[in-house]
C-alpha cells in the first residue's frame, strides 16, 4: 500500500509541476525499471537474431542454449515491467489524494462570492471527473511517455545494428504521424474542455433536482424538472459525441500510417534480402523491434487525447486553486484569553449595489445580551454573519475586546463568536454528532455527556431520545428525517455545545410552537448567565428578556434602549408588540371558541 503524504493540506502544492516533482522518487523508481525493461528487449532482439541464425546454419545446440536464456530473460521483464507500472501509478494517485485535500482545503476558504458564482454540482465534477483525468496523465500519462521515449531508443537500436537502410525506409511515415498528432492533439484540448464544463452544468442540474424533489412534487413540476434537466443532457451528449468522433478518427489514421510503414519495412526488407544485405534473423529482429514501437506509435493518438483531457480538466482544477478567499486571517496573533466584549462601530455593508446596512453601532459588555429586531429584509441577519466573519467584514467596524476582528486569526474570532443560522443545516449524519460536531471525540463518555445537556438545553433530548436508535439517529441529508423545528432546536444545540464566548442566534423560534419557544427562551436565559448573546429576532416576548434592544430598519438603527422603553416610546417596536399582543389574543379567542364549535357540529 503507498505511504500517503501526512503533510498539511495548506502545503500541499496545486500545480502540476509541483506534484511531479513531489513524486520524483516513484517515477524516478519507474523510469530505472522501465529502462532496464527496453534495455531488456534489446538484448533479447539482438539474441534473437543470433538464435534464427544459428538455427538455419544447422548449429540447434548453440541456437536452443540461446533460447533457453531468452525465456529467462521474457519471465524477468514481464516481473520488471510489472513494478515499473507499479511505481508509477501510485504516483499517480497519490497526486489525486493530494490534489483532492488541497482542493477541500482551499474550498474552505472560499467566500460566498465564490459559491454564488460556481454551482455544487460544478463542484462536484471538478472534484471527481476531472480530477480521476488528472491522476491519468500523472500515473498512465507519464508511464507512457517515458516508456515511448525508452522503446524508441531501444528499438532503434536495434534497427540500427541490423539496417541502416531499412531503419531509413521505416521512418518515412513518421514526418506525417508528427503533423496528424500536433492537428489532433489541439482539437482534442479545446472539445474536452467543452465536455467537462458540460459535465459540471449536468451534475449542477442533477444536484439542484434531486435537493429540491419535495419541491418539485408538491409543484407536479416532475416533467418541467425533466425537460430543464433534459437540455443540460442533451448538450452534454453533443459535446461528448464530438470528442468521441474526433478520438474514433484518430486512431484508425495512426493506424493507417503505421501500416503503411509496416508495408514499406516488408517490401524493402524483402529486397535486401533478395540482395543478401540482411539475414533473415536480422529481418526478424528488426520487426520485433519495430513491432515495439509500432504499438507505442499507434497507442500515440490515445496518449495525446489522455494528456489534453489531463490538461483540460487541470485548467478546470486551476479555477478552484487560484480563486482568492473573500475573507482572511488578521495579522495579530491569537490572544490568550478573550473576554468577550463586542462593539460595532458604524458599519455599513451592501451586496453589489444594494445597501443592506448603514452606519450600524451597538457595543454588549462581556456576558451581556442584545436583540435585534425589525421587519423583513431590514439587513438582521447580514449584521448575524458579519459579527462573526461569515461575509467580508468591512475594517474597522466590529471590535472584540477592543480588538478589529479583521485583525484577528479567523480561529480566534469564529471560536469566540459563535453562530447559529435561522436555516439550520444538518450534516447526514447521527443526531449525536450533528450535536457535537465543534468536539473531537464526540463519541466519548464526556462528550456523549455534554451532547446530551446541550440537547436539553436546547429543548430536543426527550423528542431525540423517543426516536427509534436516539442519539444515534441518522438524520439524512441536510436532516430531512427531522421536522424544521426539530432542525432548528438540533443547530441551537450544536451552538451551545462549541461554548463561545459570544453566542449569534439568527431567529432561533421561526420554526417552533408556543410551548416550545417558551423552553427555548428559558435556555437562552440560562445561556445568558454563561456569555453574551446576540438574538436576532422579530418576536417581542423574545427580546423583552434581552439587557437591550435595538431595532432596524431599511439597515438603520431607528431605535435602541430596553423592552420599558421601547414599548412606552411610540415607534416601530411598540407596533410590533402591539400586533403580536393582538395576534395572540385572536388565537386565544380561537381556541377557546373550538370547543363550543365541535359541540354545535356535533
Amino acid at each position: 500500500m503507498p505511504e500517503r503524504d501526512s503533510s498539511p493540506a495548506a502545503e500541499i502544492p496545486t500545480t502540476l509541476w509541483a506534484h511531479f516533482k513531489r513524486q520524483a522518487p516513484r517515477y524516478v523508481v519507474g523510469l530505472v525499471l522501465l529502462a532496464g525493461y527496453q534495455y531488456s528487449q534489446y538484448w533479447f532482439d539482438t539474441r534473437l537474431k543470433n538464435a534464427i541464425d544459428l538455427a538455419l546454419a544447422g548449429k540447434t545446440n548453440m541456437a536452443a542454449s540461446i533460447g533457453a536464456w531468452l525465456v529467462t530473460v521474457a519471465v524477468g521483464a514481464f516481473g520488471i515491467r510489472v513494478l515499473s507500472r507499479v511505481a508509477v501509478f501510485n504516483g499517480g494517485r497519490i497526486a489525486e489524494y493530494e490534489l483532492r485535500r488541497a482542493l477541500l482545503h482551499h474550498l474552505q476558504k472560499l467566500g460566498p462570492s465564490f459559491y454564488r458564482r460556481m454551482p455544487t454540482g460544478e463542484i462536484m465534477s471538478r472534484a471527481t471527473n476531472d480530477l480521476q483525468q488528472v491522476r491519468l496523465l500523472l500515473g498512465f500519462g507519464i508511464l507512457n511517455v517515458i516508456n515511448t521515449l525508452f522503446a524508441l531508443v531501444s528499438a532503434l537500436s536495434v534497427t540500427l545494428s541490423m539496417s541502416v537502410k531499412l531503419t531509413l525506409a521505416s521512418l518515412a511515415t513518421l514526418p506525417i504521424l508528427m503533423i496528424v498528432t500536433r492537428r489532433f492533439s489541439r482539437l482534442i484540448y479545446t472539445r474536452t474542455r467543452a465536455n467537462q464544463d458540460a459535465i459540471g452544468k449536468m451534475s449542477d442540474a442533477v444536484q439542484s433536482s434531486i435537493a429540491g424533489v419535495r419541491v418539485v412534487r408538491s409543484f407536479s413540476l416532475e416533467k418541467s424538472e425533466l425537460e430543464r434537466f433534459e437540455v443540460q443532457n442533451q448538450q452534454y451528449l453533443e459535446k461528448s459525441l464530438a470528442l468521441a468522433r474526433l478520438r474514433g478518427s484518430m486512431g484508425p489514421i495512426m493506424q493507417a500510417i503505421t501500416a503503411i510503414g509496416i508495408l514499406v519495412v516488408f517490401w524493402y526488407g524483402g529486397y535486401l534480402m533478395l540482395q543478401k544485405e540482411l539475414t533473415p534473423g536480422a529481418f526478424l529482429a528488426f520487426y520485433r523491434a519495430l513491432a515495439r514501437l509500432t504499438w507505442p506509435l499507434i497507442a500515440l493518438g490515445f496518449l495525446v487525447g489522455l494528456v489534453q483531457r489531463g490538461r483540460a480538466s487541470y485548467s478546470r482544477l486551476e479555477e478552484i486553486y487560484t480563486a482568492e478567499p473573500d475573507i482572511t486571517d488578521g495579522s495579530l496573533p491569537e490572544p490568550e484569553v478573550v473576554q468577550g466584549r463586542l462593539e460595532v462601530r458604524g458599519l455599513s455593508f451592501s451586496y453589489g449595489d444594494s445597501q443592506v446596512l448603514r452606519d450600524v453601532s451597538f457595543e454588549v459588555p462581556a456576558g451581556g445580551s442584545l436583540a435585534v429586531v425589525g421587519r423583513t429584509g431590514s439587513g438582521k441577519s447580514t449584521l448575524a454573519v458579519l459579527l462573526p466573519r461569515l461575509q467580508p467584514t468591512p475594517e474597522g467596524a466590529v471590535f472584540l475586546d477592543g480588538k478589529d476582528i479583521c485583525d484577528l486569526p479567523l480561529t480566534t474570532v469564529r471560536g469566540a463568536i459563535g453562530y447559529a443560522q435561522q436555516t439550520a443545516f444538518l450534516f447526514s449524519t447521527t443526531v449525536g454528532r450533528n450535536v457535537g460536531y465543534a468536539l473531537d471525540e464526540p463519541d466519548s463518555g464526556p462528550s456523549l455527556l455534554t451532547i446530551r445537556e446541550a440537547a436539553s438545553e436546547a429543548h430536543i433530548l426527550d423528542e431525540v431520545l423517543a426516536l427509534p436508535d436516539g442519539l444515534d439517529t441518522v438524520v439524512g441529508e441536510r436532516g430531512v428525517q427531522l421536522s424544521g423545528g426539530q432542525k432548528q432546536r438540533v443547530a441551537l444545540a450544536r451552538a451551545f455545545v462549541s461554548d463561545p464566548r459570544i453566542l449569534v442566534l439568527d431567529d432561533p423560534l421561526s420554526a417552533v410552537d408556543a410551548r416550545t419557544e417558551k423552553a427555548i427562551l428559558e435556555a437562552i436565559d440560562r445561556q445568558k448567565q454563561q456569555r453574551g448573546v446576540v438574538l436576532i429576532t422579530h418576536r417581542v416576548a423574545a427580546a423583552a428578556r434581552c439587557d437591550q434592544i435595538i431595532v432596524l430598519d431599511e439597515g438603520r438603527v431607528v431605535e435602541r434602549g430596553t423592552h420599558d422603553e421601547l414599548c412606552g416610546a411610540g415607534g416601530l417596536y411598540e407596533n410590533f408588540a402591539e400586533e403580536q399582543r393582538i395576534e395572540r389574543e385572536l388565537e386565544k379567542l380561537g381556541t377557546d371558541d373550538l370547543p363550543a364549535q365541535e359541540a354545535a357540529s356535533a
